[in-house]
């Protein structure tokens, strides 16, 4: 869906890691996006999105319902304050698992980098060498402690301002419901449309732009539907 966003924009795109699931789908998935103002537009989509549809993976048809946590980050300048302590960071190596031909799957290219202090990970493993996935993946590491640092900044804005500070990830944002009927709903701008076909297809700038408008205006989150 984001990546088909991007391409509406005529922004590129690029996969850095990609985890495949153990039955079907993916596990988790890495991607780089280059735009102006791509950061911008898609830290309005942090948060845990919920899909509700008949799953395609069941004889029985049943209906499902399944959560994929969204986190954006931006690339840090060459020049940004994010200093890295070797001393503090594990890094591992191990075989890729995805596609890219029978280099990357026959030697322990693939790298993870673990920042010991707060836990987070970056890795990355779809580059022919062990070398540039390094490279890659202190860039992811370096956006992902970059974020850390803006949101404990808003956090403490927010106390200052007397709001309601969120304990946390892992809040739902958004629902994409495919059965019994046709609805996606922003839960903090109540944004929503029924033409889900298009927004999985990357039609998302209205739902962006209505939880951007609302953190520029301190709403209350009572949108509009559509």
């Amino acid at each position: 869906m984001y990546v088909r966003w991007a391409d509406r924009h005529r922004w590129k795109t690029e996969i850095i890691d990609q985890q495949e699931g153990e039955q079907a789908g993916l596990k988790s998935a890495s991607v780089a996006v280059q735009g102006r103002g791509a950061y911008g537009w898609l830290r309005a989509e942090r948060g845990v999105h919920r899909l509700v549809r008949i799953s395609p993976f069941d004889a029985q048809n049943r209906r499902q319902t399944t959560f994929a946590l969204v986190e954006v980050m931006p690339e840090p300048d060459e020049d940004a304050p994010i200093e890295l302590d070797w001393d503090e960071i594990r890094v591992d190596t191990y075989r890729s698992q995805g596609a890219g031909g029978q280099h990357v799957n026959k030697t322990d290219s693939a790298v993870r980098l673990t920042h010991l202090p707060t836990g987070i990970v970056a890795q990355s493993q779809n580059e022919r060498s062990q070398t540039q996935n390094k490279e890659t993946a202190i860039k992811v590491l370096k956006a992902r402690l970059l974020e850390r640092q803006l949101e404990e900044k808003e956090a403490e804005l927010r106390q200052l301002r007397g709001e309601h500070v969120e304990a946390g990830w892992g809040n739902q944002i958004r629902s994409y419901v495919l059965h019994p009927y046709q609805m996606v709903k922003d839960l903090r701008t109540q944004h929503e449309t029924s033409n889900t076909t298009a927004v999985l297809d990357g039609d998302l700038d209205a739902f962006m732009q209505a939880e951007l408008e609302r953190l520029a205006t301190g709403g209350d989150g009572e949108g509009t539907g559509a």
